[in-house]
């Protein structure tokens, strides 16, 4: 099913279903959260409607629209909407957006807030970055919207800012009622095929019959057989040079990384980490442990982390497993699980710098898909009892938990 989906040139109707599940999405990006949920729903037999998503980035905002029609996005800082302190009265700019978008009320809050004030490679102002404040902006929209369910995704290295961002958003979420739970997981472990270690916060209001902390420890406790770059990009191999677009092409490289990658395929058999020899100065003449930089892909193991270098074998282990060329950017969009009718359309001269930003920084949809999967099972069969349907357009209870169940096993 992940495969079939993952190749799949036709999008499906995430508006049939029933219930419809109303999501909001802030720090959307290119919108990886929102399909993980929209999948997550449709396997559930629900709909969803994307009420509103919020990005300061123009390119990201112009790829999550053309991907969700209909949908109100926001191409501004979400500190700019929700702009009240934790615990006080709703502003007026956040009860003007409430009645906007949440007047039927919210179902899912999601969120991805910016992550490179956390990074370990941030030596500049790391665990100080004043884009870590905008992590609590996640605990102050769940105070104005109240959804059922709220998912924040981060690195790992956001347990240790400066400000104790996860400690004030897991005791504020608290506060207002909700069970809370926060680990970090290995995407790889959720049937993404790529190593990729990130830190999630999840709160369930007490109406939905699942925990946050059951909830993680079960996508933990019991890891999804690891897909592989085979699994993923195997059939992109064979795409005709003639006539390939922009995205079905490689980066162009120096003379130099030429002879560097076609060094792995004069032995393809055992030659997977390039020598201190032919690496540039900075790796050679010093030790280090980047073995992945100027490094080749394996067929049968997981990618590493896909980030913006992508595009670049001196940004990490890129270069293709049976070709002299890195990644192209449908390969990497594969590997962070994006399907092919997911559509990376931009209007830039520069578009190959903005699918690498775009797909790099994304989160992989399978994280929220298969963590907000319970939830979201959960929260159907709440729905449906509360509805009053006539007898004959009633579904089983019994069924619809049956479908979602087969769903999450697949």
């Amino acid at each position: 099913m992940d495969q079939a989906f993952l190749r799949s040139t036709e999008r499906p109707d995430y508006s049939d279903g029933s219930p419809t599940l109303r999501l909001v999405d802030l720090f959307c990006g290119c919108g990886g959260m929102s399909l993980g949920i929209a999948e997550a729903a449709k396997r559930s037999g629900a709909a969803v409607r994307v009420a509103l998503a919020v990005d300061f980035d123009e390119m990201a905002t112009g790829v999550y629209q053309n991907n969700f029609s209909g949908t109100t996005v926001r191409t501004v800082g979400v500190e700019t909407l929700f702009d009240g302190e934790l615990g006080a009265a709703v502003t007026s700019t956040e009860q003007a957006l409430a009645d906007e978008v949440a007047a039927d009320g919210i179902d899912i809050l999601v969120g991805g807030p910016p992550c490179q004030g956390h990074s370990d490679l941030n030596n500049t102002s790391r665990r100080k970055d004043k884009r870590n404040e905008l992590y609590v902006r996640m605990a102050r929209a769940a105070e104005v919207l109240r959804p059922s369910m709220v998912m924040i995704e981060n690195v790992p290295a956001v347990q240790h800012a400066a400000q104790g961002v996860v400690a004030t958003v897991v005791e504020h979420l608290q506060g207002l009622g909700y069970r809370v739970g926060h680990a970090v997981v290995d995407v790889s472990q959720l049937g993404v095929p790529q190593t990729r270690k990130r830190h999630i916060v999840l709160a369930i209001d007490d109406s939905i019959d699942v925990t946050a902390v059951d909830v993680l420890e079960g996508a933990i406790a019991n890891p999804h057989s690891a897909r592989t770059v085979d699994w993923a990009i195997r059939d992109l191999v064979d795409l005709p040079e003639q006539g390939r677009s922009g995205f079905d092409t490689p980066s162009r490289v120096s003379d130099t990384n030429k002879e560097r990658m076609a060094w792995f395929f004069e032995d393809p058999e055992n030659r997977y980490d390039l020598p201190n020899p032919r690496r540039p100065p900075c790796h050679r003449d010093k030790e280090h442990s980047y073995n992945s930089v100027y490094g080749r892909l394996r067929w049968d193991a997981p990618a590493q982390t896909i980030t913006t270098g992508f595009t670049s074998m001196g940004q990490g282990r890129y270069v293709h497993p049976a070709k002299p060329r890195t990644l192209t950017p449908h390969e990497a969009a594969r590997l962070q699980g994006f399907p092919d009718f997911f559509k990376f359309d931009v209007k830039t001269t520069a578009e190959r710098t903005t699918w690498s930003k775009l797909i790099g920084n994304a989160v992989p949809p399978k994280l929220s898909m298969v963590v907000g999967l319970p939830v979201i099972e959960a929260l159907v069969l709440r729905k449906l009892e509360e509805q009053e349907p006539e007898e004959e357009q009633r579904v089983p209870l019994r069924q619809v938990a049956a479908i979602g169940s087969q769903a999450r096993a697949k």
